[in-house]
């Protein structure tokens, strides 16, 4: 029987800062306390942190014209999952932090969240469409089990009859069932659970510090008894450590009561590309080769295609080949994505501070 490795504690295997905007790389100085780990034994582990935030404002507007939301709310910055893969890992650099361990261990919380929202949407201008959550990083990561941000969130938009949608991998999501599916019941809800490889060893190096993959797939379920339209996120499919699961993952979706499921290939931007080839040469040295001239083949010659549409769909044999057997399989397991209309005409502005009077 092989031996199984331990599971590792974070994701990334560095903490280099970046100088996409100039910042200083931070190196060893000779110093005794850099080597403390040599005379000490290992390093302890790295702890999570978290700093409160207070901005101004709580809605991001967005007008990608690939991206199927032109607001959301990110309650974290940061995620603790650890996901090697995230495309928001690169934001973190904007604070002079590394998109490496800094990501995952240094996080920033909104607790003024829910009443900046209730002020954004008491404001008259204000036009309503769903509000996304879970679009930068996890609305529903470890710390929201303390802070439970995200839950006073939907507690505003249920009272205010707004319309949402959620991304997450946590089955944590299940906690809320209690406001998703009233909500659910009336056109205002939709959730997508984000499921990438039904393996343990490769989900527990891949996004080690997200909850078991059968945890999410039981979260579909309750969610889908519940009456809350549930789709299941591939995303993103990894070629040569995670593709040939493509089929396995809709056919469990479709046992889990999910409606459909969508998938995207593996993104690498900025600063997610050297991280990444970190990760693939400390835990899949064999096929870390094999992976990238893949990647490269799906991302037109490129580490990343940041290109509008191609970004999110991959171009090429390889592209195509996915597109083709995922289809397939989706027709094979029933499930026919013809979206999700959620309803808008039932938005009823908060009342401001006279109005809570009576």
């Amino acid at each position: 029987m092989p031996e199984r490795k331990p599971r590792p504690v974070r994701g990334a295997t560095w903490n280099r800062e970046s100088t996409r905007f100039n910042l200083p790389q931070t190196e060893v100085d000779g110093d005794w306390l850099d080597a403390r780990a040599d005379i000490d034994g290992a390093s302890p582990p790295l702890a999570t942190s978290v700093t409160v935030e207070h901005p101004r404002t709580i809605i991001a507007r967005n007008t990608s014209p690939d991206v199927g939301f032109d607001r959301s709310i990110n309650p974290y910055r940061g995620c603790e999952h650890g996901c090697i893969y995230c495309f928001a890992r690169p934001s973190h650099a904007f604070h002079d932090l590394s998109p490496g361990l800094d990501f995952e261990s240094r996080l920033f919380a909104k607790p003024d969240a829910p009443a900046l929202l209730r002020a954004e949407l008491a404001k008259r201008q204000y036009e309503v469409r769903p509000m996304a959550l879970g679009t930068n990083t996890d609305p529903y990561q470890p710390i929201e089990r303390d802070w439970r941000i995200t839950r006073g969130i939907l507690e505003v938009l249920r009272d205010t009859h707004h319309p949402l949608t959620i991304t997450t991998k946590s089955d944590r999501v299940a906690r809320d069932l209690d406001i998703l599916a009233p909500m659910a019941a009336q056109g205002l809800a939709a959730v997508a659970v984000s499921v990438t490889s039904l393996d343990p060893v490769i989900a527990c190096t891949l996004e080690p510090r997200a909850p078991h993959p059968e945890r999410r797939l039981a979260a579909v379920r309750a969610l889908a008894d519940a009456g809350v339209p549930t789709y299941v996120s591939i995303a993103p499919v990894i070629p040569a450590i995670t593709d040939h699961e493509l089929e396995h993952l809709v056919e469990r979706a479709a046992r889990a009561g999910a409606r459909a499921c969508f998938f995207i290939p593996v993104r690498l931007p900025h600063e997610v590309a050297p991280l990444f080839r970190a990760w693939l040469d400390a835990h899949y040295p064999d096929r870390a080769g094999k992976v990238m001239a893949t990647i490269q083949s799906l991302r037109g010659g490129r580490d990343n295609d940041p290109g509008f549409f191609t970004r999110m769909q991959g171009q090429g044999p390889w592209a195509e080949l996915m597109r083709t057997r995922f289809r397939i399989a989706c027709r094979r397991h029933g499930l026919v994505n013809h979206g999700v209309t959620l309803r808008c005409d039932l938005f009823r502005p908060p009342a401001g501070p006279q109005g809570e009077l009576f």
